[in-house]
């Protein structure tokens, strides 16, 4: 009986509401302080210096400045190919502002426009398809330097023997880190990191269009 009566006591002392909350507060916390760390890697991002020489140069579309820092790679003999992923149905070279348009039709020649993507996760299959093609075993990424940790990531699972170097591309609203709506947007490109690297960010309909939107 005494036996009993002591397994009831701890059984009564077991609280799964309180033991949900803890749960939740601890992987809160461990969230936090990833996020944390993220912040620091996307504000000390810069472009290697020199830049290596590369077989091809992939830029993901979707903000400011990023196909005019491609093309200026380009130009500068970076890399002898381009590709612009993510462009869209019916894009043509001709369609950026005028800076842009006239770099992209001098050399036209050596860009590809990839209209299949509009998702990372289809950034990174259009991207091998165009690589793999062409046999290349070194690329240039080009994007947001707040979306750069995941597109290297993605981009890696499916060309995982080619040489990735990233070049981030601040765009305005990094300018503003304590800003609610730059918060709100690390915070989501946190979370869509941490997805991909669980292989669920596939089920969240996150893309680039939704960053196309960033400031």
């Amino acid at each position: 009986m005494a036996r009993r009566t002591r397994f009831r006591g701890r059984a009564r002392g077991f609280r799964p509401i309180s033991w949900l909350f803890r749960s939740l507060f601890f992987a809160f916390c461990l969230w936090a302080a990833g996020f944390l760390a993220f912040i620091g890697v996307v504000f000390t991002s810069q472009p290697p210096s020199p830049v290596p020489h590369a077989d091809g140069i992939v830029v993901l579309t979707g903000g400011d400045n990023r196909v005019g820092t491609a093309l200026a790679l380009l130009a500068a003999g970076d890399a002898p190919a381009l590709l612009i992923s993510g462009a869209g149905r019916g894009t043509y070279l001709g369609d950026f502002t005028a800076d842009d348009a006239a770099a992209a039709t001098q050399y036209a020649g050596a860009i590809t426009l990839g209209h299949e993507a509009n998702t990372t996760r289809g950034n990174a299959i259009e991207t091998a398809a165009w690589a793999q093609a062409r046999h290349m075993r070194s690329l240039l990424i080009v994007t947001a330097d707040y979306h750069l940790p995941r597109a290297l990531f993605v981009i890696h699972q499916r060309l995982p023997g080619v040489s990735l170097t990233g070049i981030p591309v601040r765009p305005p609203a990094m300018d503003r880190l304590l800003s609610k709506p730059t918060l709100r947007l690390l915070a989501a490109e946190y979370t869509k990191y941490l997805l991909a690297r669980a292989g669920l960010d596939d089920l969240t309909g996150a893309d680039t269009a939704a960053e196309a939107t960033a400031p």
